[in-house]
């Protein structure tokens, strides 16, 4: 349930990224949009940082030392979305941010939401492939 738990949190956390606070980059005013960047990345770190690091911990478990009743088809999917959000974030996310600290760059906002986007399909997937895996 620990498993579930957490990656429900990581896609409702993504979700509210991607719909809430990504399109409030556009609002913020040219000077003040690297101070903005910079305070957006340290605060949600925060946030994210112990999300990742649970998920990591939980699938690894579910991985090693599977529960009765546990669909390890279901874990192995969830391992694969987990995958798909880190590889993402460090690959595409992460650099677009570190663009965005120099100030407000419509092409590397624009690379923002696509990673984004693909971070939101694969939370989401790894919400239901979990919910398959651990409640069977």
């Amino acid at each position: 349930m620990a498993h579930l738990l957490l990656v429900g949190a990581y896609a409702g956390f993504q979700w509210t990224v991607r719909a809430l606070v990504y399109p409030q980059f556009t609002a913020v005013p040219a000077d003040a949009s690297a101070a903005y960047e910079r305070s957006h990345s340290q605060r949600i770190s925060r946030v994210v940082g112990p999300l990742f690091a649970g998920q990591l911990v939980t699938t690894g478990w579910l991985l090693l030392d599977r529960p009765e009743g546990v669909r390890l088809l279901g874990v192995v999917a969830s391992a694969v979305c987990l995958a798909a959000v880190l590889a993402v974030t460090a690959l595409l996310a992460v650099p677009r941010h570190r663009q965005l600290t120099d100030g407000f760059d419509a092409a590397a906002y624009a690379g923002l939401l696509r990673a984004d986007s693909l971070r939101v399909a694969a939370a989401t997937a790894n919400a239901a492939v979990s919910a398959w895996a651990v409640l069977g």
